[in-house]
């Protein structure tokens, strides 16, 4: 089983590799980075059981902390990532820390609440560009080395650091403390008579999911040369969300599948809808791409109702 997960791993990989030459680049880069975003968060809801709905903060935070670096204080793209990606953990040691003490839905309402007032900090602020959001961050050199100006040189560096997130977390799934969190989730009371600090370990796993997200963020912020608000709103954390349970919940490849899906709906909607006008004959289906987010939400309901562990649940065993 073993053997076969690590060869399809690597066709996935020659895939990903070959993709730039078939597809647009700039496509791709946004399907990875939502990817790994969703892989940040699933860390949280599919494997330690706790839904934040404030996600958006440290994916959005980081992309304008990254874009401010790299724009206004002409620190080149490598530095700007991981400084962005600090201010996302700090960010979700903050919220974190407030959060983590309640549980179930007053924990989720806590992340969103706080999430908000971030987003109206992003919405008020100078330097952030309010609703005219954050534009012209500079792709640079990567350590003065690779021009990330030429599209095909950014994918790569894209997928080098989604690649690095993904095996990142596959560690923390598979290192002790990824089955303590496994054991919080299924059954926490349990995990607190043996004698492990709950609150310690989901505290840490909100920070490195925090942290994940926006290396995420920081890393589209640089593919896209903008930022937005809509990157801090509380959809963006709905959006993750959908991703996340249409792709499969505490599954590797889960947030990928999801990502692909629902990225693939919001671009290319409004042709499949002209196709089917076509074959049907029904002129309704031509308006299809206006109204992405109905068909968007009919998928999400029938992956929960037919579909326990989403997608890619299909496929495995304990489904």
């Amino acid at each position: 089983m073993k053997s076969l997960k690590f060869w399809l791993f690597l066709v996935i990989l020659a895939v990903a590799i070959a993709a730039p030459f078939f597809a647009y680049p700039i496509f791709l880069m946004k399907i990875l980075c939502f990817a790994l975003f969703a892989a940040a968060f699933n860390l949280l809801l599919g494997y330690t059981g706790l839904l934040s709905f404030g996600h958006a903060a440290f994916f959005g935070g980081a992309g304008y902390c990254a874009g401010y670096l790299m724009r206004d204080m002409g620190i080149g793209p490598g530095g700007a990532i991981i400084l962005g990606v600090l201010f996302a953990a700090a960010l979700g040691a903050l919220i974190g820390g407030l959060a983590i003490r309640r549980q179930g839905i007053y924990f989720s309402m806590i992340t969103l609440a706080l999430a908000q007032m971030f987003y109206f900090i992003c919405l008020q602020a100078p330097a952030s560009g309010g609703e005219d959001g954050f534009q012209g961050i500079p792709r640079g050199e990567l350590f003065g080395l690779i021009d990330l100006q030429a599209d095909l040189n950014l994918y790569y560096f894209v997928l080098a650091t989604v690649l690095a997130g993904f095996l990142f977390i596959s560690r923390i799934i598979s290192s002790p403390f990824g089955q303590i969190l496994k054991a919080i989730k299924e059954n926490e009371p349990r995990a607190i008579s043996l004698g492990y600090n709950v609150n310690r370990f989901k505290f840490l796993v909100f920070i490195l999911s925090a942290a994940l997200a926006g290396l995420a963020g920081a890393v589209q912020a640089l593919v896209l040369g903008f930022e937005t608000l809509t990157d801090v709103h509380w959809s963006m954390s709905g959006l993750v969300i959908l991703m996340t349970l249409v792709g499969g919940v505490g599954t590797l490849a889960g947030p990928f599948v999801g990502s692909l899906v629902i990225v693939l709906l919001e671009h290319r909607v409004g042709e499949i809808g002209n196709f089917l006008a076509q074959i049907t004959g029904v002129t309704w289906f031509n308006s299809l791409g206006e109204s992405v987010t109905i068909v968007t939400g009919l998928i999400f309901i029938f992956c929960v109702m037919a579909f326990r562990r989403g997608l890619v649940g299909i496929f495995t065993k304990n489904q």
